[in-house]
């Protein structure tokens, strides 16, 4: 076999030693748009063949580099030097992830890893280091306390935690990937100080208590979208509500099934099917919901004899008085003209889903329950993320010290 280390003779005289070694794949990029060029039978980014040529002074230096290195490549710990950069890597990783996510969770990622793009893209993902993302964070975190600025520089700290979460996750592909050797992100932290910073000048509006709910459910008895608003407060999506056609309601047997949803991607309406596995599920109508249900059906069966051949037959659910469907957008800013004209605090429509479940939480609905009827898989997640009971809802504990309090120690 031929000896891979080769003598080279440079112009002046001196004597190296150079070998060429496969090393593996890595994206292919374009010259032009510098991007991955992506195969579009698969849709994944072309990956190209990589050889390293390594050149030394000896031939034992060349020698104890080329055994390093195909000890290291049959470890399966070899990381090949590349120029890459951090952006070039953040692209092609979008397109691995679009082959696992929905578009709008694609959009969402892209769109939180756009500041990272923007202020380390330069850096070759190789060269990135702990203390650059530390500083990128905190510069982040301190550019969303200024008001104006550049879009993507005045971000929150929620915000910039959720960039430095999507990167963390990019980069510890790379490492998987083998385009780098560590991950530089896992040990960076919105300091302590910043995040109660944070969250004294940023405080967090209070999903609904029990009692706005139910002026809210009164206040929209003979609104003309009542049912579909008490969708929205039994615990349903807002895409899930707009999402529903006529045809996944059951009347008779107090049904519906939550199998599409509608929702938005900048001023475009995106149909498809849920969120996940477990948001795919029949539920069974309260009462109240069931009759403003058949309110609702009947009365656009009225609409659509007054509007005769100028009605659309969408077959959805929510839809204006001529039958056109309508989005998540238009639902909430309906919703918001009424809590202005019932005086009650503007929260977000989806809020209205965390008020529900902390409810049946709080009413001792029991967590396999409570997972399924949001959708999820984990009652873990449910009680961690939508359930935040207030003061009222903590009355019970307070009258069981008093019973504690008052106890007779005499008795034990």
């Amino acid at each position: 076999m031929a000896d891979p280390i080769k003598k080279i003779v440079l112009r002046g005289g001196k004597v190296r030693y150079r070998f060429v070694v496969d090393v593996g794949y890595e994206p292919k990029i374009d010259k032009a748009t510098g991007e991955p060029v992506i195969n579009l039978d698969t849709g994944e980014p072309v990956m190209r063949r990589r050889q390293l040529t390594v050149t030394k002074d000896t031939k034992p230096q060349a020698t104890n580099e080329l055994a390093r290195i195909r000890h290291e490549m049959t470890a399966g710990t070899f990381v090949a030097p590349s120029e890459l950069t951090v952006a070039e890597w953040i692209d092609a990783w979008l397109v691995l992830k679009s082959r696992d996510i929905e578009e709008t969770t694609l959009s969402t990622y892209r769109y939180a890893l756009g500041p990272a793009r923007k202020h380390l893209g330069h850096i070759r993902v190789q060269a990135l280091t702990e203390d650059q993302v530390q500083a990128f964070v905190d510069a982040q975190v301190a550019g969303g306390r200024k008001r104006g600025g550049e879009p993507g520089s005045t971000l929150r700290v929620s915000y910039v935690r959720g960039t430095l979460q999507r990167l963390r996750e990019c980069l510890e592909r790379a490492v998987v990937r083998k385009v780098i050797a560590h991950n530089p992100t896992q040990f960076v932290k919105v300091s302590l100080h910043d995040k109660k910073r944070d969250r004294r000048e940023h405080r967090r509006a209070k999903p609904w208590n029990v009692t706005e709910v139910q002026t809210f459910i009164k206040g929209i008895e003979r609104d003309r979208l009542c049912a579909p608003l008490l969708l929205s407060l039994m615990g349903l999506r807002p895409a899930e509500v707009v999402g529903l056609r006529w045809e996944d309601v059951d009347l008779k047997l107090g049904t519906l099934e939550t199998a599409n949803t509608r929702t938005m991607l900048g001023p475009r309406v995106i149909e498809k099917d849920t969120k996940t596995e477990a948001g795919e599920r029949v539920l069974p109508l309260p009462s109240k919901a069931s009759e403003a249900l058949k309110r609702f059906r009947a009365r656009q069966a009225r609409e659509r004899l007054a509007a005769g051949e100028a009605y659309t037959e969408s077959g959805y659910l929510v839809v204006d008085e001529h039958g056109m469907p309508r989005t998540t957008r238009q639902l909430r800013d309906h919703a918001y003209r009424l809590m202005r004209e019932l005086e009650l605090r503007k929260v977000r429509l989806y809020d209205a889903r965390h008020s529900c479940l902390t409810y049946l939480a709080v009413s001792g609905v029991p967590d396999v329950v409570l997972a399924a009827w949001a959708g999820h898989t984990n009652a873990a997640f449910t009680k961690a993320k939508y359930v935040h009971p207030d003061v009222e809802d903590l009355r019970p504990a307070a009258t069981a010290w008093d019973a504690f309090h008052s106890a007779d120690s005499s008795a034990t």
